[in-house]
């Protein structure tokens, strides 16, 4: 139903519009010199606080990318800025807050001993290196266009062939991730049994639900059975929350009462300061122990990270919190599927807690590479600068969009009114 050629011409007129009220941030790119390809986004930072940001220009934004998942709790939240007033930046005595934030996400998300990293991609590698070390396997397996950091094991896909291969862009891997990993789609059973029948396979590393490449749930008993097939063939199951923590105070894993081996998350708990963990069971816990020949004694946690993550969970993140915002997201949800309804637009809408992507498809994707498939960039394009040219961020990827303890309704109206602008021109 998308006139491309009319699609083309508004797209023009929206980039148009872009540059013409952002000279300050296009000073700033151009000035960029010193920067290997410059900054990757052209619009420039003034200030943020809560749900909104201000660039360059003086304009402001309902932010519903919020860094990509990192300010979840919003940006500059209050307790955050005061623990981090308090906290040393860095030393090699240890803190009580890495005991009271590893005790916090024990009741969070059911795992009982945690340790700390600056990344997710960290976390999810020294996830990978301890399963690895105990069960003595090479590989690990993952889901195609999943999304795991800088992870080198994980830039892995399905091709057109249905055989495993590097993803595209992927840069300068030390080793041919075809000798380190697996691959199969989500939501694929079959595929997941055969892969580990192979018997080499130290863990599975997956999102609950797929959120890199737009969301994709898992169908009804998918994640109990990649439970049961994880146990059969001896392979460690790895929960990476780092984008899926959306779905509420404890994650898909809380949330669903998945019982994986391992949970890693990100910057998101800290507040948007680097900061990530990685917990672990007590079995797991226990057959480590018995390794005298592996160095495991950085597990102390950052001063600065520490206190920001202690904070944020404590003060920010709350399952008050999570309440309003998986309610906002539940707003935002329905206004999209109205303005869809009133144009006759068959795409779909996705909610993970306090997370909602609109896809140009219905019914929504099953897998990776067909949510992949789905994308249309030039359509993309037209929706974030509409909607930026009228204060409305979302994630730059795809078409989604994250609430923070500070979403408001009118945050979500003006999002909604920016949206049906942009379907009424389009489709008119």
């Amino acid at each position: 139903m998308i006139d491309r050629g009319r699609l083309a011409t508004l797209l023009a007129r929206e980039r148009a519009t872009y540059a013409d009220r952002s000279p300050r941030s296009a000073a700033a790119h151009a000035r960029a010199e010193h920067l290997f390809g410059r900054a990757p986004i052209t619009l420039y930072l003034d200030s943020a606080r809560g749900a909104h940001v201000t660039d360059l220009d003086g304009h402001d934004y309902a932010d519903f990318c919020l860094g990509g998942t990192d300010a979840m709790a919003g940006h500059s939240p209050a307790p955050v800025t005061e623990a981090l007033r308090r906290a040393g930046l860095s030393a090699t005595l240890p803190t009580e807050d890495a005991e009271a934030v590893g005790a916090e996400l024990a009741r969070r998300f059911g795992l009982p001993l945690w340790s700390f990293a600056l990344t997710a991609t960290d976390a999810n590698r020294w996830a990978i290196r301890l399963l690895r070390a105990v069960t003595g396997r090479p590989r690990i397996l993952v889901n195609s266009h999943c999304h795991h950091g800088a992870v080198d094991e994980t830039l892995i896909v399905t091709g057109p062939d249905g055989r495993p291969r590097s993803r595209a862009g992927t840069v300068g891997a030390p080793v041919d991730v075809l000798t380190t990993s697996r691959v199969v789609e989500f939501n694929d059973v079959d595929a997941l049994a055969r892969e580990l029948a192979h018997g080499d396979v130290a863990a599975v590393l997956m999102e609950p639900a797929l959120t890199g490449v737009g969301i994709v749930t898992p169908e009804i008993g998918y994640l109990a059975k990649v439970r049961e097939l994880t146990q059969r063939y001896g392979t460690y199951l790895i929960n990476d929350e780092t984008h899926t923590f959306s779905e509420g105070p404890g994650g898909a894993t809380r949330a669903w009462e998945l019982q994986p081996d391992v949970v890693t998350i990100g910057k998101a708990i800290g507040g948007g300061v680097p900061s990530a963990a990685y917990g672990i069971t007590t079995e797991l816990a226990d057959a480590l122990a018995t390794r005298s020949d592996l160095d495991l004694s950085d597990a102390g946690g950052n001063a600065l990270s520490m206190a920001a993550t202690r904070a944020t969970l404590t003060s920010v993140l709350t399952d008050a919190a999570f309440a309003h915002m998986i309610s906002m997201a539940r707003a935002f949800a329905a206004g999209v599927r109205l303005v869809l309804d009133r144009h006759g637009l068959t795409w779909s809408v996705c909610q993970l807690g306090a997370r909602v992507d609109y896809r140009f498809v219905s019914p929504a994707p099953r897998n990776g590479t067909q949510s992949a498939a789905a994308a249309d960039p030039e359509l993309e394009d037209y929706l974030h600068v509409y909607l930026a040219n009228r204060g409305v961020l979302l994630a730059p990827s795809h078409n989604m969009a994250l609430m923070c303890p500070d979403t408001t309704l009118d945050d979500v109206a003006r999002h909604q009114e920016a949206f049906h602008g942009a379907i009424k021109e389009l489709t008119s």
